[in-house]
């Protein structure tokens, strides 16, 4: 039995909707990834820091706890930063130094990521400088400094989820980089900070 004209259409048309659904939902795979990552960073959601390129406008008066959390996942390193804690006015440009050897053997490769605890509070800890997602090679017995500079936007105290926020807690951890390269010098014979 062959179809009519008008049947043969509508399951033209099917077959066409069916494969630019098809299509439609493996792009959306492919860019979930990629599209979650720029929304968290855009909003701050599940204490994503924002990135600031300029110190605040603003500073109050009023303070808040910051505490670093050093975390080291997999490679022989000792992480730590200068200080566990600091008290920051909303809207003051702090920076912290963190230091990182590698106690092991051998050279190894790692990278930090981060967040910010409480998830709420990520979208007001803006970081101007950070050595996050940046691949460092460690020499053995090999230390480096790096700076983390930020502020807390004065616009934490006037959101009704988080103006009553005594304190932020930052946290790095350390990851190594799989089939990483050693490199020729390090941010540590150069005296650079990474960003």
């Amino acid at each position: 039995m062959t179809a009519t004209p008008e049947q043969a259409r509508s399951i033209r048309r099917t077959a066409i909707a069916c494969t630019a659904l098809v299509a439609g939902m493996v792009g959306a795979a492919y860019a979930s990834v990629p599209l979650y990552d720029l929304f968290c960073r855009v909003t701050g959601f599940e204490g994503t820091p924002m990135i600031a390129k300029a110190p605040s406008a603003r500073t109050l008066d009023r303070t808040i706890t910051v505490r670093f959390d050093a975390n080291v996942n997999g490679l022989p390193w000792r992480f730590s930063a200068e200080s566990p804690t600091v008290e920051a006015k909303l809207g003051e440009t702090m920076t912290v130094m963190y230091k990182v050897e590698n106690i092991g053997s051998q050279a190894t490769t790692g990278i930090a990521s981060f967040n910010v605890q409480p998830a709420l509070s990520g979208a007001y800890f803006n970081k101007i400088q950070c050595f996050c997602f940046t691949e460092q090679t460690l020499q053995p017995g090999e230390a480096m400094e790096s700076a983390v500079v930020f502020f807390v936007d004065p616009a934490i105290a006037e959101d009704p989820n988080t103006r009553d926020l005594t304190s932020i807690t930052l946290s790095y951890t350390y990851f190594p980089v799989k089939g990483a390269k050693p490199v020729a010098t390090s941010a540590v014979a150069t005296g650079a900070v990474t960003r």
